[in-house]
Order: structure tokens, then C-alpha cells, then sequence
């Protein structure tokens, strides 16, 4: 998916982003995808709770039931690495929408125990979804625990080893991942998120690499880039509220103040202890 780093601004060229002008986002809201308190769901509830604690006991317990399948360690991974991007103030929305505040950002060094916890269970997930994958080749959900990880990867990449060309390669990895995992499932929706994300931030590079890109045969069309991210937010599972989120730091730095507010406020509302969503909310009041 390589989900924070399309977040940051294309002014520079090293840094991915998604950025949209008013006439490209619907006007319509986007429905709220709720997350139910069992299984799978009540890990990802807690992580966008920002009750990392919780994440991984619902993650952890899972992998003891079902140790087979390889989305408990792959989600156990992103549990890790967004406790890492909360502690360092990477998910602070000011810091998409304002590039100087980007910029000024105090940059923390980040926690070894947590990359290392982080390594570990992306590694696990893998393995497990390879080996699904010799059994069954076209077996969705380990596709779509690669592409998880694929992105997971490219965000570490990008936001804490600042290693941009690793990240990109590793969205585009993610992209081809999730192409193949919408044609063994339509309905894995969450999956769209890593196209959309290829499509748009290849689009926004200079005129002569997007012709050796094309060449290539990489995907990169903007519009197409969000109408995937979209769908991801209407239709998705577990990154739905992050690709909501997403959609909402388009808006604010378009200027769409209302619609951001009322994707915002869905958020605050659904996820109350992630203080965010609502820090936000009260600077464009």
C-alpha cells in the first residue's frame, strides 16, 4: 500500500504524495465502514484508537487460533509500526497539510525493540502467506497479506529510514500484489488502496521519468490513483478509516474545509481516544 508515505508533499521530489484539487474529490460522504469489536476487527479498531496494547493482545491471540494465517502477523506488524509513526508525530495531520511544519518536525530516532518487533512479524506474515501460496497459487488472502506488508515495508521506508527509491520500489511491488489479489477477489477491497497509490504518485513525477516509467509499463494516472483510494474508503475493510483519513488531508490542503470536517468528525466519533482526528477538527473550526 505504502499508505503515509503518498501523504507527504510533491513539492520535493523525494517526497511521495496525494494531492487533489476539489474538482477530482466526490461531494458526497464517503459511509462509514464500521470495524465490530470480535476478531480481526477489534485488533484494528484498537489500533486506530491508538490502543496499541489492545492491538496486539486481539493480534496475538489470533495468531494462537489461527496460526496458519498469515493477515494476524502481517496486521500485528502494522500495529507495531503505527505505534512507532505515534510516537515520532508522523501521523499528525498538520504535518501533511503544512510543509513548513513538515519540515521543522523534531526528528526522533526510532526504537530498535520496535523495528525489530516490527521485522519479526512482517517476516512471519510472509512466510505464512508463501507458503499458502504453494498450495494454492491464486489464494487471495495471502495475496493481500503480501500486499499489506509490501506497504507496510514501503512506509518504513519512506518515514523512518528516509530511503525514498526503496519505498517506491516497494509501492510498486505492493501495486502488482494487489492487482493479483482483486483478480483472485473482487471484494478484497482494501486491496485498491495500493493500486490507487501507484497510479497517483507516479503521476506526479518529473515529465522525462514518467516516459521511462511508462515505457516500463508502470501504472500512473492521478485521477484513477484516487478514484482507487476511494474505493477503498466506501468499500473497505480494515483500511477504510485510514483511507478516510487520507481522503481528508486532500480536502484540507484543497481547501475543502466542510468535507474534511465532516470526514474528520465520522472519525472522532467512531475512534474516541485517537485525539487526531479531533486536534484537527478544532484547528479548521
Amino acid at each position: 500500500m505504502g499508505f503515509i508515505c503518498i501523504l507527504r508533499h510533491m513539492k520535493t521530489m523525494r517526497r511521495l504524495c496525494l494531492i487533489v484539487g476539489c474538482g477530482v474529490l466526490l461531494t458526497t460522504s464517503v459511509p462509514a465502514q464500521k470495524l465490530a469489536r470480535t476478531g480481526l476487527d477489534a485488533g484494528y479498531y484498537d489500533m486506530y484508537n491508538l490502543n496499541f496494547a489492545g492491538a496486539h493482545k486481539v493480534f496475538g491471540e489470533w495468531m494462537k487460533t489461527n496460526p496458519d494465517d498469515p493477515l494476524g502477523p502481517a496486521s500485528d506488524a502494522a500495529a507495531f509500526l503505527f505505534s512507532e509513526f505515534d510516537r515520532l508525530g508522523v501521523l499528525d495531520v498538520e504535518l501533511f497539510t503544512d510543509d513548513d511544519t513538515f519540515t521543522a518536525r523534531k526528528k526522533l530516532p526510532p526504537n530498535p525493540q520496535a523495528r525489530r518487533d516490527f521485522e519479526d512479524r512482517a517476516a512471519q506474515g510472509e512466510r505464512l502467506a508463501r507458503a499458502k501460496l504453494q498450495k494454492a497459487p491464486g489464494d487471495a488472502q495471502a495475496l493481500y497479506a503480501l500486499t499489506l506488508i509490501s506497504g507496510l515495508r514501503s512506509d518504513m521506508a519512506a518515514m523512518i529510514d528516509k530511503k525514498d527509491y526503496a519505498a517506491l520500489k516497494l509501492t510498486e511491488q505492493g501495486s502488482k500484489l494487489a492487482a493479483q489479489t482483486l483478480a483472485s477477489d473482487p471484494n478484497l477491497y482494501d486491496a485498491h488502496i495500493a493500486v490507487g497509490v501507484e497510479n497517483y504518485m507516479l503521476a506526479l513525477k518529473p515529465a522525462i521519468l514518467r516516459l521511462f516509467l511508462f515505457m516500463r509499463g508502470d501504472a500512473m494516472d492521478k485521477e484513477e490513483g484516487v478514484r482507487q483510494i476511494r474505493i477503498c474508503a466506501e468499500k473497505g475493510h480494515y483500511l477504510a478509516p485510514f483511507a478516510r483519513l487520507m481522503l481528508a488531508v486532500t480536502d484540507l490542503r484543497a481547501g475543502n474545509m466542510a468535507h474534511a470536517r465532516e470526514m474528520l468528525s465520522g472519525l472522532a466519533t467512531e475512534f474516541p481516544q485517537n485525539t487526531l482526528y479531533r486536534r484537527q477538527l478544532d484547528r479548521i473550526r
